[in-house]
């Protein structure tokens, strides 16, 4: 039998597909990579029956052989413990949430499973994606396939490590300050944070007044983030925020070449982020394969207004109004990292949201004015090489003092803007981790994002380099 988990999503789709490979076959192979990698690195942490899952693969196959197979008819889907599957637990990563059983999918798990796709089991997340570090008191810390010991990042850290790992084909991630680029640059992946609203979040039960958080593809190529991309994309009802579907593929799109010279700014640091030596020089010299393909790279010298700390206090206003009603009560079964981020709530007056809106809004103007003289900006996407997957994050790099919040020093901004951003693999650092690329673009040009990236991927392809792989061979 052929290495299936070795494969491309879309590889994998036409194996299925020519019936070189059954979904049976692979819904195993998946099932026995989880026996033997997941205890290591704790990315699954929960899964359906054994015996249900295989019938599901039974029928995907059958469906196949009559030519009724959907586009992704038999692909084993983890789902983030952020977002509901229906019958299985959401957590959030959080002891008071143990219990807590989904009645239904999310939109964006509908629109998988409708395309075919088998929901297996939850990845790990930080307790209600308030972390850059995948850990928490109800199941323990993720580690990294490329060194168990330090973290795959988050708070997409448990999908991003399941997919690197190839343990799971296809997962399912969100981005609120850089919960998919962080942890798809710390393991390799390529991560695409779309527009606010290109991918519905509903079905929504509260209004999020700060919101930033968006669903999109964490994947091993470009071509995958697309194909998901077309999958999920499209307006819904119950979410007020989403988008129209653009009306076209963007797998379609993202298969053909750039259709003229791109104007790239790139920023070695937005004017504040404090990063690693190794790091800065690998993606410098990444920035200028784009210059050797013939488009115009030009470095720039200021950035957005630095909001870090700010946005701390944003996600943290959402976060506590979700677990007011069980404080202070149930505080000693919340986690400490939990608890400190609510204690930014505690500080809050009109003044400070005040200061909080009229940063943010300068954030917007920035981008506004860098993208009608830009096509693209391109930044490191983390500043440092994965910490320990225990924490804490760095104090300080390279002899300099870290920011707040650094390990999302170039990702927080385009939350806030609401803009495209993706992350590709650049290279190694010298300790031999993965470094990400940040590709950033004008709002609501996905499709700008995904060419530059599939671009870069022709010139510098990163699959079918994964860490447990390399390590076997």
């Amino acid at each position: 039998m052929m290495e299936l988990r070795s494969l491309t999503l879309l590889e994998l789709l036409e194996a299925l597909r020519t019936r070189r490979a059954s979904p049976v076959e692979l819904m195993r192979d998946v099932l026995d990579a989880l026996d033997r990698h997941n205890p290591v690195l704790n990315a699954v942490v929960a899964t359906r029956p054994r015996e249900s899952l295989l019938a599901d693969a039974r029928a995907a196959e059958t469906a196949i052989a009559e030519g009724r197979g959907r586009l992704l008819e038999g692909i084993p889907l983890g789902v983030k413990d952020l977002e509901d599957a229906a019958g299985l637990p959401t957590t959030h990563g959080s002891k008071p949430f143990r219990d807590h059983v989904a009645s239904h999918d999310s939109t964006q798990v509908a629109r998988l499973r409708a395309a075919g796709a088998i929901v297996l089991g939850k990845t790990n997340a930080p307790e209600f994606g308030s972390a850059g570090i995948t850990r928490n008191l109800l199941f323990g810390a993720t580690g990294s396939p490329w060194d168990p010991s330090r973290t795959p990042g988050g708070s997409s850290g448990g999908s991003a490590a399941a997919l690197a790992g190839e343990l799971l084909p296809l997962v399912t991630a969100s981005d609120g300050g850089g919960s998919i680029r962080i942890p798809a640059s710390f393991v390799g992946a390529f991560g695409l944070k779309p527009s606010f609203g290109r991918v519905p979040t509903g079905p929504m039960t509260s209004w999020e007044y700060g919101a930033t958080v968006v669903y999109g593809p964490l994947t091993k190529t470009v071509e995958d983030a697309a194909l998901f991309l077309d999958v999920v994309a499209g307006h819904d009802a119950r979410d007020a925020t989403s988008l129209p579907h653009p009306g076209y593929s963007y797998l379609d799109a993202v298969r053909r070449p750039l259709e003229r010279k791109l104007r790239i700014a790139y920023s070695p640091d937005l004017g504040y982020a404090v990063v690693q030596p190794d790091i800065a020089a690998a993606v410098e010299e990444a920035a200028l394969v784009f210059q050797r393909l013939g488009h115009d790279v030009r470095a720039i010298a200021s950035g957005p207004p630095e909001m870090n700390g700010e946005w701390g206090l944003l996600s943290s206003l959402e976060i506590g109004a979700r677990i007011a009603h069980l404080r202070p009560e149930h505080d000693r079964d919340f986690g400490r990292a939990l608890l400190e981020t609510m204690s930014f709530v505690e500080a809050l007056s009109p003044q400070l949201w005040a200061t909080l809106r009229d940063k943010r809004a300068r954030i917007v103007r920035w981008c506004a004015d860098l993208f009608d003289e830009f096509d693209l900006l391109v930044t490191p996407t983390v500043p440092y090489d994965p910490p320990p997957a225990k924490g804490p994050l760095p104090s300080e790099t390279a002899g300099r003092p870290q920011i707040t919040a650094s390990v999302a020093s170039f990702t927080i901004p385009f939350n806030l803007s609401w803009n495209p951003a993706a992350t590709v693999r650049a290279g190694l650092s010298t300790a031999g981790f993965p470094i990400g690329m940040q590709l950033v673009g004008p709002l609501h040009r996905e499709d700008v994002v995904l060419q530059a990236a599939r671009a870069f991927e022709r010139e510098r392809p990163w699959h079918p380099h994964w860490p447990l792989r390399e390590a076997a061979s």
